[in-house]
């Protein structure tokens, strides 16, 4: 389209300092996952207590969505992924020493704060960057960068904390906050020459009511909300946290197994998001069928695994489960493409602020879930990750009742760009 960034290598590099960023974010986020059952001794606390690392973690990372979005917005992605890799770094060393349950509580709240202000930063940073039809692209490619971070979470933060213990395993790993930090310094530049945003005028809180109705009366955005809240939150809480203990204790593997499971749902995620890119930027109407159908096959997936005769699911099963657990992820960026079309440039990262709540939230509300059902039931796997089906009924029901207001909205946005095309022309 005609005043689209150019793309090319420069917007490459650029982009890459970016998701660098979000790559050591995710490493970070996600290094709970494989420390749970140490930080349960370390610590000694219940499952319940367990969950609410992950929960409070989760709890300010949603609740720094929109903030964030408007901050990005308004400030530009350098200043706040600046301020992203700092927050996240302090919180990664104070996990690493912390003495106590209450500190370390802190240290994961810090860290989710500065891991709020990196993914909407980076998807700004590839629609400042690269033409609009590489935005789905894009976008299924950040997040397959950040899926790498959790395969290195899997693999290097796990071998690390069993080698070398808790304090050097988590405080080794924050020197990749401070080399990201000076990458970020010296070559990230919020926007090419040329193609300098709009200036955006603001009036204190009425701007941010302002940015956010505006947002929110788009069909798309709340739909992509809707989205991300129904395909992320499974895959989610099995790799942050219920899924080496599920593995471990209910199914009766060995660690070491336990951890290629996750791997694999990683290397699935990395996979199916190189194909669910390709086909959205191809065939724009799938992307609602991509997202219902991964639901349904993971929905079909865990009932399977969950209501197996006997005390254990047969490994296939597991490996199935772990491998469609990998769609989740990519399924969960095509609501990001549903707010984007919905969305003048000014308003993206507020929209996208917006959109990545859904995710989180539902999340959140599902490892509170499992921790106090397990809590309640005796360590019962099958009643506690029962709740998955709850929230993805709700985020169905929504997706349903949304879809076709948000194909009328963008058909009508359609032609009315058309028609300006014409006039234009003539």
């Amino acid at each position: 389209m005609p005043g689209d960034p150019p793309g090319g290598r420069r917007a490459a590099l650029v982009w890459g300092v970016g998701v660098a960023v979000y790559f050591v974010a995710v490493i970070f986020r996600t290094s709970l996952g494989v420390a749970g059952l140490d930080a349960a001794d370390r610590f000694g606390v219940n499952a319940s207590a367990l969950s609410t690392f992950s929960i409070l973690q989760l709890l300010v990372y949603a609740g720094m969505q929109i903030p964030v979005g408007l901050m990005v917005d308004r400030l530009g992605t350098k200043k706040v992924l600046t301020i992203g890799v700092l927050l996240f770094t302090l919180g990664q060393l104070g996990f690493a020493f912390s003495p106590s349950y209450p500190m370390a509580l802190a240290s994961r709240a810090l860290l989710g704060c500065g891991d709020a202000m990196t993914f909407i930063s980076v998807l700004r940073l590839g629609t400042r960057w690269f033409p609009a039809r590489r935005g789905p692209l894009v976008a299924q490619l950040a997040g397959l960068v950040g899926m790498a971070g959790n395969l290195v979470s899997t693999i290097v933060i796990a071998r690390l904390l069993h080698g070398v213990g808790w304090t050097a395993a988590f405080a080794g790993s924050a020197g990749a906050g401070v080399l990201v930090l000076v990458l970020l310094l010296l070559f990230l530049k919020d926007h090419p020459e040329g193609h300098e945003p709009e200036p955006v005028p603001h009036a204190g809180a009425a701007y941010v009511r302002r940015q956010i109705a505006a947002s929110w009366r788009e069909p798309g955005t709340r739909l992509g909300l809707w989205v991300h809240f129904t395909t992320q939150f499974p895959a989610m809480v099995f790799l942050l946290l219920w899924g080496l203990p599920f593995l471990v204790e209910a199914q009766g593997l060995s660690r070491e197994t336990a951890g290629e499971l996750l791997t694999l749902v990683v290397a699935s995620n990395m996979v199916i998001g190189l194909v669910y890119g390709q086909i959205i930027a191809r065939h724009h109407a799938a992307r609602a069928p991509l997202a219902l159908g991964t639901v349904a096959a993971t929905a079909t997936l865990w009932a399977t695994t969950l209501v197996w005769p006997g005390d254990h699911a047969p490994m296939w099963l597991l490996v199935t489960l772990c491998t469609v657990l990998g769609a989740c992820g990519p399924a969960s960026m095509i609501g990001f493409d549903f707010a984007r079309p919905a969305n003048p440039p000014e308003r993206q990262g507020t929209a996208s602020g917006i959109v990545n709540m859904g995710g989180f939230v539902a999340s959140m509300t599902t490892l509170f879930a499992v921790g106090v059902l397990l809590d309640a039931t005796g360590d019962d796997y099958r009643i506690a990750f029962s709740s998955v089906f709850v929230l993805e009924a709700l985020g169905v029901a929504q997706i349903l009742r949304l879809r076709s207001r948000t194909a009328r909205r963008e058909r009508e946005r359609l032609v009315a760009s058309r028609v300006e095309a014409v006039h234009v022309a003539a």
